[in-house]
């Protein structure tokens, strides 16, 4: 019996501690078998298609066998993702914004992808964008109720109407659910009733995502010294 679970224990740690490589791995083959079979393939007929226009005298078959199904086909892979740098380059501009948010617009009147496209966009700009600034600073304050603390990332002031009403400086905050930071709520709460932490945001949302398993350097350092003196205090 104590085998069995000394296995369990092995296979699950080792699983942990191999599946993020692997996903990670996995993930980037796929990207590169797709951009390889839907698009680097049309690339490279193109490029055979310009040959024999500039050019009768290559024989098309041997064109084909190299630049579509030999050693050339890596040559629309590279292609491909320089593509996508320059359209990144151009959504940069204002011009390529005002033209990616039209077709947002259009996109999300669509009746089955208005209601796929949000969320898969939230996952997308969670990992891909620089989220990160977006957050100044990473608070706790007493919430849902009073003695319980929440972790949040301040995204900015509060509303001014609210402030004005309440005749004190308020802070937006964004309170990320768990174990899936790129979803939660805002919130809005009294500057005074805020706790700056000594966190960086990655710190915060390794935090969030491992349910409060993951915690930062020096609340381990912390843990560690008051073990430290507990035990001193035992002995």
């Amino acid at each position: 019996m104590q085998a069995f679970k000394n296995f369990r224990s092995y296979f699950f740690r080792g699983m942990a501690a191999l599946l993020p490589t692997i996903l990670t791995i996995w993930i980037f083959v796929q990207c590169y078998i797709f951009i390889q079979g839907k698009v680097s393939v049309h690339i490279n007929t193109g490029i055979v298609k310009l040959i024999r226009v500039f050019s009768s005298n290559w024989d098309e078959q041997f064109l084909k066998d190299f630049w579509v199904y030999g050693p050339g086909r890596i040559t629309g892979f590279f292609v491909a993702i320089i593509g996508v740098c320059f359209i990144g380059a151009f959504l940069a501009s204002v011009a390529g914004r005002t033209i990616w948010h039209y077709v947002e617009r259009n996109l999300m009147r669509i009746p089955l992808v208005r209601q796929v496209y949000p969320y898969i966009k939230q996952v997308t700009d969670f990992f891909l964008a620089k989220k990160s600034l977006e957050f100044s600073k990473v608070v706790a304050f007493e919430y849902p109720r009073k003695d319980t603390w929440s972790v949040g990332l301040v995204t900015g002031t509060g509303l001014k109407k609210v402030s004005l009403a309440r005749a004190t400086d308020f802070l937006t905050v964004f309170v990320p659910t768990s174990p899936t930071p790129f979803t939660g709520y805002v919130i809005m709460v009294p500057r005074t009733e805020t706790i700056e932490l000594e966190m960086s945001i990655e710190e915060a949302l390794r935090f969030v995502i491992s349910g409060g398993v993951i915690t930062p350097a020096e609340h381990l350092a912390f843990e560690a010294s008051r073990k430290e003196q507990e035990k001193q205090t035992e002995s």
